[in-house]
């Protein structure tokens, strides 16, 4: 998930406490955690190295393409960010690196295979110039492959905090009024099908600590993602304090369990 344009409401320094450094560790920690089922959900909506080439749009710092290549060596992958700096850090990746638009790709007509783009479309405004680029550079009959999330049904933990609800929101409202949405899993299927996609499919895929470390899940559980909205004054370091404290009573309670829940559109270029 990564960077995609100007417009855009992902700023990779300013997303966790650590700027660029920080970020960089958090994409490859959530890479980690949820990329193995997100895989067999792409094999089950039909990505086969044989019918590549693929693009992925938003690529950032590599953290999927390195999975992706390392499951899939004979695939050709082309690792597509608007920032380059974010990028250069996937030059061990073994793609061809691009940096580009997303809305605006300097790839020829019908020249790939699969199109991804994973956790982008949160973060644009409009996320139809993306899609309809995606659809324009696929060969008929190519796949076009959207990883995402829904705020409403994201995560599910137990024990739950009321006390962090409106804290938990005030990040999707930052990001929200950065002109992004963390509401877009519920419109996938339709997004696609505007494009002109045929045979729209959605899957949820599911993490979850009965298969990984609880600690693993501090990317997406943890305060750090909340420092930047102190920083900003969206947030005070009461409620900060109150959502670090939360989560150390959660990452070491033995029964504590937690579910992460993500959604995969995918469609068939005309």
């Amino acid at each position: 998930m990564t960077t995609l344009s100007p417009a855009g409401s992902y700023d990779p320094a300013a997303t966790t406490s650590g700027g660029l450094t920080g970020e960089l560790a958090r994409l490859e920690a959530q890479a980690d955690l949820s990329f193995p089922e997100e895989l067999r959900i792409l094999h089950e909506l039909g990505l086969d190295p044989a019918h590549g080439p693929l693009v992925e749009v938003g690529a950032g710092s590599g953290a999927v393409t390195r999975r992706l290549r390392a499951a899939h060596p004979d695939l050709a992958v082309t690792a597509v960010d608007i920032d380059p700096t974010l990028l250069s850090h996937a030059s061990d990746c073994g793609a061809t690196l691009l940096v580009a638009d997303a809305a605006a790709l300097p790839l020829p007509d019908a020249s790939a295979g699969y199109v991804l783009l994973r956790y982008v479309l949160q973060h644009l405004a409009d996320p139809l110039p993306a899609l309809r680029e995606a659809v324009r550079i696929l060969r008929p009959g190519g796949r076009l492959l959207v990883t995402e999330v829904d705020a409403s049904c994201w995560g599910l933990a137990d024990p739950a905090y009321p006390e962090l609800a409106s804290i938990h929101a005030k990040l999707s409202q930052a990001q929200q009024s950065a002109g992004g949405n963390r509401t877009i899993g519920r419109h996938l299927t339709r997004l696609l099908r505007t494009t002109g996609c045929t045979d729209v499919t959605l899957r949820p895929f599911a993490t979850t600590n009965d298969d990984r470390p609880t600690a693993d899940f501090a990317p997406h559980l943890g305060p750090g993602r909340l420092q930047p909205l102190v920083a900003s004054g969206a947030l005070t370091l009461a409620e900060f304090a109150l959502a670090a404290d939360r989560w150390n009573r959660f990452r070491t309670d033995p029964n504590a369990y937690v579910m992460l829940l993500g959604l995969t559109a995918a469609g068939t270029a005309p």
